[in-house]
Order: C-alpha cells, then sequence, then structure tokens
C-alpha cells in the first residue's frame, strides 16, 4: 500500500493505493505543518484519521509533500514522526513546492506558484526543483496568502481602512474581539491558518471595490518579490498557480500577469488529484 499526502496548514489530505494505483481510501486531518506545530500535536493529528490507524501496519510506502517541510529540521521531525508510527513504510518526506510542480506541470519545465494558507514559488527544469527565494513564513513572507489577505482584513477592520458596510458585514461572520483574536495569534498551535480563515470574506464579495484592490496589493507583491525571481525563465515558460486562493482569484491573476508580462498556465485548486496522477503514472512506468 502506497500513501500520498499534501500536507497544508489547514488541512491535510492522505490518498491510499494499491500497487496497480488503484485507490483504496481517502482521509482528511488537520494539517501537519512542522514548522509551526510541536511533535505532540503532529502526532496526535495523524491518529485523527480512523483508516491511518486501520491500516498503519499495511501502508510500506509514504510520499510526504507539506508545508513548512523545506527547512532540514521541521522535515527531519516530521519524517522521525511518520516513520516511527508507520515502523513498516519507507518515509519520503518534500516541501509542498514538490507537489505543487508535480500537480500543475508533472515532469514539464515551468514557474510554478502555491497561493493558499500560505505562499511560495519555483522554477522546476524537469528534473530538478529550484528556488531563488527561501521562505520565511507567514510573519515576514507569504504575500497574497490566505493569511496574508486575513492579516490585511484584520487590520484593515482595526484601522478603520475597511469601507463601513462591509466593517459591519466583517464583524457579523468573525470574532473580532481583541482578546480572541490575541488569543488565536499567541496562544494557539495555527497562527497562519486563523488568519487564513478570514480569506473566505474576500471571495464572498469579489465585486467590492475594496477587495479588488486589496487582491491586486497581495498579487503585485507575490509577482514583484517572488515571480521576477524568474525573470528569463518567464519568457519562455508559464507561469501556474495551485491552491485554493489561486483559485478563487483566478481572473485577478490574470489581470496582473498582463502588467508584469508573464503567462498564466494551469490553475489547480487542490493538488493531491495531480499528485496522485503523478505517482500512479510512475507506478505503470
Amino acid at each position: 500500500m502506497i500513501v500520498i499526502t499534501d500536507g497544508g496548514s489547514t488541512k491535510c489530505d492522505w490518498i491510499a493505493l494499491n500497487d496497480q494505483g488503484e485507490q483504496l481510501f481517502k482521509s482528511r486531518t488537520r494539517g501537519l505543518n512542522p514548522a509551526i506545530l510541536s511533535s505532540d500535536d503532529l502526532q496526535s493529528r495523524i491518529f485523527e484519521s480512523e483508516e491511518l490507524v486501520k491500516h498503519k501496519n499495511e501502508i510500506k510506502t509514504i510520499h510526504f509533500y507539506g508545508a513548512g517541510c523545506g527547512t532540514e529540521k521541521p522535515r527531519l521531525a516530521l519524517e522521525v514522526i511518520l516513520q516511527t508510527y508507520f515502523s513498516n513504510a519507507d518515509v519520503v518526506v518534500k516541501e509542498d513546492t514538490a507537489a505543487a510542480v508535480y500537480a500543475a506541470v508533472g515532469d514539464e519545465p515551468g514557474v510554478v506558484c502555491i497561493l493558499g494558507t500560505g505562499s511560495n514559488c519555483c522554477y522546476s527544469d524537469g528534473e530538478e526543483i529550484h528556488q531563488r527565494v527561501k521562505s520565511l513564513g507567514y510573519t515576514l513572507m507569504d504575500e497574497a496568502s490566505g493569511n496574508w489577505y486575513g492579516k490585511q482584513l484584520i487590520r484593515d477592520y482595526y484601522f478603520k481602512n475597511m469601507p463601513e458596510p462591509l466593517m459591519e458585514e466583517f464583524a457579523n461572520s468573525y470574532d473580532m474581539n481583541d482578546d480572541f483574536i490575541k488569543f488565536n495569534l499567541y496562544k494557539q498551535p495555527n497562527p497562519n491558518a486563523y488568519l487564513a480563515s478570514h480569506a473566505e470574506f474576500i471571495f464572498q464579495h469579489l465585486e467590492e471595490n475594496y477587495i479588488k484592490k486589496l487582491l491586486r496589493r497581495g498579487l503585485r507583491k507575490f509577482s514583484r518579490n517572488m515571480i521576477l525571481q524568474f525573470r528569463e525563465e518567464i519568457k519562455s515558460h508559464q507561469v501556474h498557480f495551485v491552491g485554493s486562493i489561486a483559485h478563487f482569484a483566478e481572473h485577478r491573476i490574470k489581470q496582473v500577469a498582463i502588467e508584469y508580462d508573464y503567462e498564466v498556465g494551469n490553475i489547480v485548486r487542490r493538488p493531491i488529484e495531480g499528485l496522485v496522477e503523478y505517482h500512479k503514472n510512475k507506478l505503470k512506468a
């Protein structure tokens, strides 16, 4: 049994295949970001899946692609946890950029961007994945991600930079009590996912001028700081996007792409489907 995992900060999708590439089961747990969560939290979240617990001794290989796995220390910590629990399995842990590449372009060359709970950008030449900027996470980077947009919404609400009708609706949609916000930011294990949970508000109000400007601001920052790291590559390769933010912001992405002179290719909402196809093809090869 082979398990393929797309591990974001908010949620984690697990799909099990047999040796012929047929799906045996699929499961979802809360996110597994080893850069943010403790070892105890990581373990407890794995136990949330009855299917994984039930079949743990039958699993022979795990391909885990996850947020927070681009740095060696957290990647190794998660690898040890998975290897210890799934003791009969060979465990391979890779950064979520690898999942994005395999889902968006497979083994073809292209610039691939992640716009989900967090954000990132890389270039695949078809064999190796290249990054020009190491991600420093949600406090310093992650432009145009769910957590970045969530942060801007909360800031604009508190600074009264949001139109009053939207402020009222925002306050009716989320608990804007300052103690509640600080508790989730500083006392809970997933502050980035908490911030990203507010981004849904954007996609419920896409025609509001304030929202249009906010979306463009984030996408312009991301284009300047991340995509333009690959100025030469985007002259001859499309730029592909993966993640929920990318899916819902497709129209704005294409507008900003014209400003920064790059061509948009595939937009994939959930990389897990593409990952499964990628590994099925590897099994057949």
